[in-house]
């Protein structure tokens, strides 16, 4: 008998080569299979008359067959067949491209249902490659079909074949990881019931009690996952730091830290001074001061006669953060040291040694911080930047270099606190809600593309008084009938360069270039040798330059709103008053709400509650890697009363069964979903 770990090549009616199409979708396992959820809906189960098929929109229709279908052959590689449909009300031309075995399987005189997009006027109404089968078959039409994400080799059928096969073979096995009191006491459905109606949904309703029984499962089983890291980190003694005399830091910085900064280092301190190590998240508006917020922890830690090291995502980054930090670290006694990629073969060696020895006190420096070969004395401070840049598994690497140091992680990217506890797992979170005194909110705009010359004449004016800009192009994605990222920002980049900006230097900069050419193209605009950078999101979290004074993002409907908030961040950096300007032709009023939350509020941890509120996780979670199990079915957006009812029942449940005897099924599935979280996460 199956169980839910079989391999799916073992499934009746799957065998070796579906089993090796379905591996290419990380699907491995009976579990798998069952848990590769739907992305999207189609209902199919209204049925319209040809005469009431309306051009431009999607529908299904049952006509019968009028005569036998017919074959042509184009040319090589396009072959057309081609069928008149009839019923009462009309007559329909349906085309098939490339489905010649259609011509024998479609008879005349038989009934079937086509779905797909009505085309041709009202008197003549055509079909192009609709979806056929025949009437009364309900396999692809006349119910709600599922939408899952494919790969090559796997089409919506054979997937949902596949899934047909393992809900099949796994009816008598599925456990129900939900006590019976819980899901009583909150109205949820059965797990077989759940899973049928997710894949194979009978109707509207079910597929709802379907989604709100998983989407409940997932959160309740998250809740109690994360209750026992936080368990597991608190066992963890480490020796505490002890007291520092703290003012000669403050004294020797140019300003004076805000309310906000002197809280987050307070609460860090308190972390280190606690005996067990520190994990807190710092999160901050760009421009907040969350590197000074580091710089106390570095002080404080080298203080206590430890090393302390500092991993951001770029070279370019860690000169910046190297810059701006040795410095004054080095006026206040810290021996600090720059390790990089491009760190010479000697340099590195005795960097190397300097740090086994114990003679350097604080590495900034990018992966190169983690190679097998750097040996730490004595570290005790981990701090991360852009945490996400990286994936949980390289900050687990650092910290694998001393013996459970504490781990600091910046981020300026404000996250509603939900959020943050589902992408950053056991953190402890510290938020700076206030900016330094004399920043300047960064005048935004939201304007169409009949404003190009206008936003053109704008920049020269700027770059003629000895300012730089930013202009963003939105990534594509993959399946996107437009050219990629580098053709569409080379090519942008060229056309100014020839016709709007001839006399200006103009570079670009995208994701798919080599990290030195990347490196090389923000060093070159740091350093004003070009007045302005066409670029995709890699600026997102890019370098400081503070004569940069305007931003244009074009298709700003295309971006998240947290993201627009993070690319607006680049300016506004310097003591020149910046701009940011949203160009977008879209015209849903939905878009249109969303780019005004950018003109009126520069506050990034509200914009990011809308954008969950407007969007869901969606732009969050996005290609970040955080180690938790991924959330596939709940929505933190939509979700958030759910995620109460699930966090409430959760607690309840361990408040009277800590160690969950009551509930194996459900101590197993935390076990299995945690196990590569809790490697991580510590």
């Amino acid at each position: 008998m199956a169980d839910l770990n079989t391999d799916v090549r073992y499934i009746k009616g799957i065998g070796e080569q579906r089993a090796k199409a379905l591996g290419k979708l990380g699907i491995a396992t009976l579990r798998d299979l069952i848990s590769y959820f739907p992305r999207a809906y189609d209902d199919r189960t209204q049925l319209r008359r040809i005469a009431d098929l309306v051009p431009g929109e999607t529908a299904g229709v049952a006509a019968m067959v009028a005569s036998p279908p017919t074959i042509s052959h184009i040319r090589r590689g396009l072959d057309l067949v081609k069928l008149r449909a009839v019923d009462d009300t009309g007559t329909l031309d349906v085309t098939f491209f490339n489905q010649a075995w259609l011509k024998n399987n479609l008879h005349q005189g038989e009934t079937y249902v086509f779905y797909g997009r009505a085309e041709g006027s009202l008197f003549r109404r055509q079909m192009s490659n609709p979806v056929v089968e025949p009437e009364g078959r309900r396999e692809i039409t006349g119910r709600i079909v599922p939408i899952y994400p494919l790969t090559a080799g796997v089409s919506q059928l054979i997937l949902s074949r596949s899934i047909r096969q393992g809900l099949t073979a796994c009816a008598d096995i599925l456990p129900d990881v939900l006590p019976d009191q819980v899901r009583r006491e909150h109205q949820l459905c059965r797990i077989e019931y759940a899973y049928e109606n997710i894949h194979f949904p009978e109707s509207a309703e079910a597929l709802d009690l379907a989604r709100r029984r998983l989407a409940f499962e997932e959160l309740f089983l998250f809740t109690i996952g994360l209750d026992r890291l936080r368990q597991r980190r608190e066992v963890v003694h480490v020796p505490p730091c002890g007291g520092v005399d703290m003012e000669p830091f403050y004294s020797a910085l140019p300003f004076t830290l805000t309310d906000a900064q002197r809280r987050c280092v307070e609460e860090a301190l308190a972390d280190m001074r606690s005996g067990t190590p520190m994990n807190r998240l710092v999160q901050g508006d760009v421009g907040s001061g969350k590197t000074m917020v580091a710089a106390a922890c570095v002080y404080f830690c080298v203080k206590n006669s430890r090393q302390a090291a500092l991993m951001a995502p770029t070279e370019i980054l860690a000169q910046q953060h190297y810059h701006g930090l040795a410095p004054l670290l080095e006026n206040l006694g810290i021996r600090c040291a720059l390790l990089t990629g491009s760190t010479s073969a000697k340099t590195k060696k005795s960097i190397a040694a300097q740090l086994e020895s114990g003679e350097i006190d604080f590495a900034i420096g990018t992966h190169a911080l983690i190679t097998g070969s750097v040996v730490y004395q004595n570290l005790g401070l981990v701090v991360t930047d852009e945490q996400h840049r990286f994936g949980v598994a390289q900050r687990a690497d650092l910290a694998a270099k001393g013996d459970h140091p504490h781990i600091l992680v910046m981020s300026a990217t404000p996250i509603p606190r939900t959020l943050a506890l589902i992408l950053y797992g056991d953190l402890d979170v510290s938020v700076i809600d206030q900016l330094p005194p004399g920043r300047q909110p960064v005048e935004t705009f939201a304007v169409t593309s009949r404003y190009h010359q206008r936003v053109y004449n704008f920049i020269r004016k700027l770059v003629g008084e000895g300012r730089q800009a930013y202009i963003v192009c939105p990534m594509v994605e993959e399946n996107e009938e437009l050219p990629d990222e580098r053709k569409a920002v080379t090519e942008y980049a060229k056309k100014l360069q020839a016709e709007v900006f001839p006399d200006l230097k103009v570079a670009f900069v995208h994701g798919k270039m080599k990290p030195k050419e990347k490196d090389a193209v923000m060093a070159a605009f740091a350093a004003h040798e070009t007045d302005i950078l066409v670029s995709t999101t890699v600026i997102e979290v890019g370098v400081d330059v503070p004569n940069a004074a305007v931003m244009v993002i074009e298709n700003a409907e295309r971006f998240g709103l947290s993201q627009l908030h993070q690319l607006r961040g680049r300016v506004g950096r310097g003591k020149h008053q910046s701009y940011c300007i949203l160009i977008s032709d879209n015209q849903n009023e939905e878009t249109r709400q969303r780019l005004k939350v950018m003109t009126k509020t520069s506050d990034g941890f509200k914009i990011a509650e809308e954008d969950l509120r407007l969007r869901g996780p969606g732009d969050f979670f996005g290609q970040r890697q955080h180690g938790l199990p991924g959330l596939k079915v709940a929505d933190l957006g939509c979700d958030t009363k759910l995620l109460q009812e699930a966090q409430e029942a959760a607690r309840k449940l361990l408040a009277e069964d800590p160690d969950l005897r009551t509930c194996p099924a459900t101590a197993e599935r935390i076990q299995a979903l945690f196990t590569q979280a809790a490697d991580t996460l510590n």
